[in-house]
């Protein structure tokens, strides 16, 4: 029998939840529903779904600080989580994202916009991720462990920037636009702005401190990651 991706709704509005269950179900989804972040938190501890649509405005716990929660959690960490909002501000949309929030999908929406942007989540859940540790200069990258050092000091960085860095670093001084960092790295931009990129590589350098200078922007190009800045060999 086909798999049928689970797929847990955090939604507060029963009418908005039924909605989204019965399309999810005619499409090949199997949704499992919770109203607020303990009834969430119990279904995802019987069963990890294969991706959680998560609301922003929740009773208790809104959804930004459950998205928090369960990315900083070993067994919920890799899950995608596809933020539903009522909120189009560009602050609001960094925030989730900045959350852990792997896309956004801002409310209303049409059926068929969800359901591709279920299926584009799910097929990006693990790109270019590979068993193997990358250095450049001082900076290393396991993939296996999801950990990120420079000079020996470890970095925190979020799972999105994680990603984007993994593959600035397998291809190491290539210019990527920002149309194919969101094809390589995110997998599907059918609905992701290139604005999105921008935000990454921002936090990206902010994470990386010292390091940050790696990455550079190629005016009218796109950005790299290379082991000799600009800055570097402009102050030698």
């Amino acid at each position: 029998m086909k798999h049928q991706p689970r797929v847990l709704i955090v939604e507060d509005e029963p009418a908005i939840a039924e909605l989204i269950a019965v399309n999810l179900r005619h499409n090949g989804f199997r949704p499992i529903w919770a109203e607020e972040g303990v009834a969430a938190q119990r279904e995802l501890d019987a069963v990890l779904p294969d991706v959680i649509l998560l609301d922003w405005m929740l009773p208790g716990q809104s959804g930004v600080a459950l998205a928090r929660r369960w990315r900083a959690n070993a067994r919920t960490k890799g899950v995608p989580i596809l933020m539903l909002t009522a909120r189009g501000d560009e602050p609001d949309k960094v925030a989730g994202l900045d959350a852990g929030a792997d896309d956004y999908i801002t409310k209303p929406f049409s059926t068929q916009e969800l359901l591709a942007r279920i299926r584009a989540v799910l097929r990006r859940r693990a790109p270019e991720r590979a068993d193997a540790s990358i250095t450049i200069g001082a900076l290393a990258l396991d993939s296996a462990t999801h950990r990120v050092s420079y000079q020996g000091q470890a970095i925190k960085v979020g799972p999105t920037e994680f990603k984007l860095l993994n593959y600035l670093m397998k291809h190491c001084e290539r210019v990527h636009s920002r149309a194919q960092l969101l094809d390589k790295v995110w997998g599907d931009h059918v609905f992701i702005e290139e604005r999105t990129v921008d935000v990454h590589v921002k936090r990206l350098r902010e994470a990386l401190g010292a390091a940050g200078a790696m990455v550079e922007t190629v005016r009218g190009a796109g950005y790299r990651l290379t082991a000799q800045p600009q800055v570097a060999a402009s102050q030698a």
